[in-house]
């Protein structure tokens, strides 16, 4: 169980890395008068995504650092 929340863990923070770096490269391709996701999602939702999953990382990386002191008690 411990290595399939791990796995979550590392699929989500790269995914939100990944959602951040397209955001970033929308939003400068924006300024230029381009664009990159031909108008599917705006950057600034992305960004949104990305901060969710961020937050989802976060809350198991905290599970898993109570359940290691948990059991270093025991």
């Amino acid at each position: 169980m411990n290595q399939l929340i791990s796995l979550a863990s590392r699929v989500l923070f790269f995914g939100a890395l990944l959602m951040a770096v397209v955001a970033m490269g929308e939003k400068a391709a924006n300024v230029m008068s381009m664009t990159v996701l031909r108008g599917l999602v705006q950057p600034s939702r992305l960004l949104e995504l990305a901060a969710i999953a961020l937050l989802f990382v976060v809350a198991m990386q905290l599970r898993e650092m109570k359940e290691a002191l948990e059991a270093g008690k025991r």
